[in-house]
């Protein structure tokens, strides 16, 4: 029975591999399909002038089961106290406030453009003090600024934490981040920020990533829609559009006519190194020169065992004492050689360095040597 089930089980793997190898393949044909297709206008370039905006506030959090600021939050007590003086209780003793179920948070929200007065917004909110968890609170009421220091909404509500912390005095379990959260729909738009655009004659559209050759494509495709050239490029990043006479006050189904407009957006060669977790990225245009790498595995142990030397017994001259005992291994693996051609592509250049056996960490180092000798046709950003 053992080998019978045995006998299935490696079948059943066989067949999950096979899955897995079909889904794989198909994966990466439907990527091939698709980078035939082109991007919509609207997401890859927005109209400037209509952006989101930061909003900020103070406030504070309360409802909170013990897990509030401490007594060293000297700004939570004078907030409370400033709130409670607000409301006509004036007599208050700075000492006998405690602040267990209350804490000072940093309240932030995006308006959106063309944001109107009642919009409902959402809104985070973050601990300033050493609170412990904002699970259970109640965002009290909170004026939202502007950099220009105007109030543009007010934010109040539940909060919603997605996580929480428990523990006693040996141990601790937490799960996310408690002392965050958010509260949906939680700000209501008090002020408006002025755009009209009925009254524009031109509108200018800004790509996300700035490209000459995109920018091209873009001005050819939004010419071909309008059916004569009202629109021009003006750098690598901003089309000037000119309202034609039969959209003349009505931008709106002006750009509703052409954000729609299909474009095959061109990207540079481009390898991103994050050395932090040992990420690498890379487009699907990095060419590489005739190169050879050659790469090899050095690995150092260190070992200390410290060994304790006792005098003899009933000696009167003799001490304890601790000698140290290192232990130094060093080993150098082989290193492969592997000749990369004349523009090879990004698939043969990973195949390359998988058969030299180099982990993602290595794969960065060897990444920027090859930069180094020039034989890397594309631009490195290490992040």
């Amino acid at each position: 029975m053992d080998k019978v089930n045995k006998a299935k089980k490696m079948s059943r793997n066989f067949l999950v591999g096979k899955i897995v190898l079909f889904c794989l393949a198909l994966f990466l044909g439907l990527g091939q399909v698709g980078e035939l297709k082109a991007a919509r206008l609207k997401d890859i370039a927005s109209v400037q002038g209509l952006r989101e905006n930061q909003l900020v506030g103070y406030g504070l959090v309360v409802g909170l089961a013990g897990t509030g600021d401490g007594t060293q939050v000297k700004f939570t007590i004078k907030s409370i106290r400033n709130i409670m003086e607000r409301m006509g209780i004036i007599s208050i003793d700075p000492n006998q406030v405690k602040v267990k179920n209350v804490a000072a948070v940093l309240v932030t929200a995006k308006m959106p453009p063309l944001a109107k007065i009642g919009q409902k917004i959402d809104v985070v909110v973050s601990s300033l003090g050493d609170a412990k968890s904002l699970l259970g609170g109640t965002l009290i009421l909170t004026p939202l600024k502007g950099i220009d220091g105007k109030i543009y909404a007010l934010a109040q509500g539940p909060v919603s934490v997605g996580g929480y912390s428990a523990g006693g005095a040996g141990a601790n379990v937490q799960k996310n981040h408690p002392t965050a959260g958010r509260i949906p729909n939680g700000a209501t738009v008090e002020r408006e920020i002025p755009v009209n655009l009925l009254a524009k004659k031109e509108l200018k559209i800004n790509l996300f990533q700035p490209d000459f050759t995109t920018v091209g494509r873009a001005v050819d495709a939004i010419n071909d829609v309008l059916g004569a050239p009202f629109a021009k490029a003006i750098d690598a990043e901003t089309i000037k559009v000119r309202v034609p006479p039969e959209f003349e006050g009505s931008p709106v189904s002006l750009m509703s006519a052409i954000e729609n407009v299909e474009i095959s957006p061109d990207t540079k060669a481009r390898v991103v190194l994050d050395e932090r977790t040992g990420t690498v990225v890379m487009g699907k245009d990095v060419r590489i020169s005739t190169v050879a790498v050659a790469h090899g595995n050095l690995s150092i142990q260190i070992k200390e065992s410290p060994q304790v030397s006792q005098p003899a017994p009933f000696s009167r001259q003799g001490r304890t004492v601790v000698t140290p005992g290192t232990e130094v291994k060093v080993n150098e693996g082989g290193g492969k050689l592997v000749v990369l051609k004349h523009g090879s592509t990004i698939g043969e250049l990973v195949s390359a360095l998988n058969a030299v056996g180099v982990t993602p960490r290595d794969l960065i180092a060897i990444m920027q040597s090859i930069k180094a000798s020039g034989a890397l046709q594309a631009d490195i950003q290490v992040i």
